[in-house]
């Protein structure tokens, strides 16, 4: 059982009491509604969390994938609705809200879920410019992270990378996968990736966290059978660079020692340590690595969430450079974790146009 499938198990029957209670304010605001109704309800989306999931750790199928992706969207929703009615029972013990401004503002939520579904379904290139001593030509790469292939995105979303790289042939040579190509929610089978063959570029992945979560082992076997490059703590050279995937470990996982990662060292070229969360800048900058390429935080991927984030991680999300001239850049990534929703962060691969300094 997986750390992904243990943390559902564990949180549902929170998630349950927070479901009776969340709904029986919204109630109240409306009305009222008898409590065993209430109950019966609550505990309808605590089925919804668990069996689906269930399932599609054997076999995904488009039932249950829905069913997973109906679950992602209204989680989201009950935090938007829980935090409305938080509001309005504050502002009720001042004055008293007239029920059509009630009505007004509980319809708020379904209208933003529109925009933020929408935003999570559309991708986007960014480009930021990077300068560099080493260079001896310019160098265009496409950085993309957290995919999150599994139940709420599935083949369509590789389809829609891939159709999406394919236009950047022309401007890059080489894609980077930053980790969590895969999410944990379904099985991996081995020619899911597929539609990355038709990608005229070499593509390179390094695992990230969730990509344990389904078994790394089925993830590593899908991408080698879409011609994809796997970095699991080795290096790769290309043109001007040499890029270093240092796979996300657990604790039961022993990493490279500080030695053997400076062994992956080329001083002559461009050195890049792809590895999947935007930690330890300053240790890998003064081993000698000149570009840091890191994902996993999905810039908070949404409001409120956004705001957590920023103050959990250093570097949520962008470019940074710091007094060693070297750089980290952290994607907002592709995919969504659990919620395919997206508010104030895009689904993003990013062009990062390398230039001689």
């Amino acid at each position: 059982m997986s750390f992904r499938t243990r943390r559902v198990l564990f949180s549902t029957p929170f998630y349950v009491v927070f479901q009776f209670f969340l709904l029986k304010y919204i109630f109240l605001l409306i009305g009222g509604i008898n409590d065993a109704l209430l109950v019966i309800l609550a505990v309808l989306f605590g089925l919804l969390r668990v069996i689906p999931m269930i399932f599609e750790a054997k076999k995904s199928r488009k039932i249950t994938r829905f069913l997973q992706t109906l679950d992602g969207v209204w989680m989201w929703a009950s935090l938007m609705f829980f935090i409305e009615v938080i509001i309005i029972y504050l502002i009720g013990v001042f004055v008293e809200i007239p029920k059509l401004l009630i009505y007004i503002l509980l319809a708020i939520v379904p209208v933003l879920g529109i925009y933020n579904y929408y935003k999570a379904h559309k991708l986007v290139v960014n480009e930021r410019v990077l300068k560099l001593d080493k260079l001896t030509q310019d160098i265009d790469i496409v950085q993309l992270s957290d995919v999150h292939f599994g139940a709420v995105r599935h083949k369509e979303l590789i389809k829609q990378i891939a159709d999406k790289l394919k236009e950047l042939e022309d401007a890059c040579e080489l894609v980077i996968i930053s980790g969590d190509l895969a999410d944990g929610s379904s099985v991996v089978e081995s020619h899911d990736f597929d539609a990355f063959k038709e990608v005229n570029m070499p593509i390179i992945f390094t695992p990230g966290n969730h990509d344990f979560y389904p078994g790394v082992g089925s993830v590593i076997d899908a991408c080698k059978n879409a011609g994809i490059i796997v970095l699991d703590n080795d290096k790769f050279e290309f043109k001007d660079l040499n890029i270093y995937g240092l796979t996300y470990s657990f604790g039961d996982i022993e990493m490279p020692t500080a030695d053997e990662i400076r062994d992956s060292l080329n001083p002559d070229l461009v050195n890049i340590v792809n590895y999947h969360v935007p930690y330890r800048w300053d240790e890998f900058s003064s081993l000698g690595f000149d570009i840091q390429l890191s994902g996993h935080t999905h810039g908070g991927q949404f409001y409120p969430a956004i705001f957590l984030t920023e103050l959990m991680f250093k570097y949520n999300e962008g470019l940074f450079k710091n007094d060693l001239d070297k750089y980290l850049h952290v994607t907002t990534g592709v995919g969504s974790m659990d919620t395919p929703m997206r508010w104030g962060t895009d689904s993003e691969l990013v062009i990062l146009k390398l230039r001689k300094n």
